[in-house]
Formats: C-alpha cells, sequence, structure tokens
C-alpha cells in the first residue's frame, strides 16, 4: 500500500505555473496537479486512458476540438490517443488517474508538461 498525503510540500515543479504529483500502481497512475491562473498544458495525446476530477478553481478542456468549462466536482473522460490540452481559468487543483500506468514519465518523457 502507498498513501500520497495532500501537502504543500513534496510537489514537482514542471514549469512556472504547473506542479505535479503522482504514484503509480500496477494498472494505473494517478496525479494531482496544481495548475495556476493561467497555465496551458499543450495539446498532446498518449496512449493512457483519462479520467479528470476538479477538485477546485476552473479549467478549460479541449477534447478533440470540443471545448469544455470544468469546475469543482465536474469529471472528464478523455480516450487514449485523443488529443487533448487544457487552461487554467483560475488556481486549480485537478486528479488524474491514467490507465495503464504513465510509462512515459517513469522514462522522463513528459516535455508536453515542463515550460
Amino acid at each position: 500500500m502507498a498513501l500520497l498525503k495532500y501537502e504543500e510540500t513534496n510537489w514537482e515543479r514542471l514549469g512556472e505555473l504547473i506542479y505535479r504529483r503522482h504514484m503509480h500502481g500496477s494498472r494505473v497512475t494517478v496525479a494531482q496537479f496544481k495548475l495556476l491562473r493561467g497555465s496551458v498544458v499543450k495539446p498532446h495525446s498518449h496512449a493512457h486512458e483519462q479520467v479528470s476530477i476538479v477538485v477546485k478553481g476552473r479549467l478549460r478542456f479541449v477534447v478533440n476540438n470540443d471545448t469544455y468549462i470544468a469546475e469543482p466536482g465536474d469529471v472528464v473522460h478523455i480516450p487514449p490517443n485523443t488529443v487533448h490540452s487544457v487552461e487554467a481559468l483560475e488556481d486549480s487543483l485537478v486528479i488524474d488517474v491514467y490507465s495503464p500506468i504513465r510509462d512515459d514519465w517513469l522514462r522522463g518523457e513528459d516535455k508536453y508538461l515542463r515550460e
């Protein structure tokens, strides 16, 4: 068992406005992202199914050219190999769940998140 406690420390800074913490199981990766207002995760796709749960703030998701404004409690499903991006309209906290695990992150292949 592993526990990822919510604290203000131990966040990986990916850019000036994007922070991440994550853990991997045998079949899923769970990540917490702090996306500060104005941050943008550029359009990208990956082989992983993604479910994003907005905890705090407001985010603009663009998924296959469809735009969604997601607020606390909203859940966005992104199928595998689907082009998507996100922009933080406010300081936000989002939980992302991926299946299978983000082995690309384990290999350090996450340039699209870094500024």
